[in-house]
């Protein structure tokens, strides 16, 4: 990253609030969780998909190749609703950057891997996404079955 990371939170405040950021089971990954699995289906949680590649998802299903993000609105720069930081703007923004680069790259080096890649924004409705998610193991799963997948 070209923008120099503060050594400090801004105030104490910031610094509890980023401290209270979660890497998983955040809310909307549990909620989208909870509907793929009374779905009957199983999955691995925060996993890596291919173990020589540094990426976490946040659903694996290792044996269909079906991996999940749920990615963050601010994180990862939702067109609907990324909000710029008030301060340290710069390195916020470019943080963002580099993080929307790398969820690009994953999704084309899962590709290449022979894996599908479903994207979630934090925001959609937990039934939808669980949804489309269902729905790609369920065609990847009736492909395998039919032998054209």
């Amino acid at each position: 990253m070209d923008a120099r990371r503060p050594t400090r939170a801004a105030n104490e405040g910031t610094r509890r609030s980023m401290r209270a950021n979660k890497g998983r089971d955040t809310r909307p990954e549990l909620a989208i969780r909870r509907r793929v699995h009374a779905a009957g289906l199983r999955y691995r949680v925060s996993a890596r998909p291919v173990p020589t590649l540094r990426r976490t998802a946040d659903l694996v299903f290792t044996r269909l190749r079906v991996a999940v993000f749920v990615d963050g609105c601010f994180w990862h720069g939702c067109p609907e609703h990324h909000t710029k930081a008030a301060t340290n703007a710069g390195y916020w923004a470019e943080k963002v950057r580099v993080n929307r680069a790398r969820d690009a790259d994953t999704n084309a080096r899962l590709v290449e891997e022979g894996w599908r890649v479903v994207r979630v924004w934090e925001h959609e409705d937990p039934d939808a996404a669980a949804g489309r998610v269902i729905a790609e193991v369920h065609a990847v799963r009736d492909a395998a079955r039919t032998g054209s997948g």
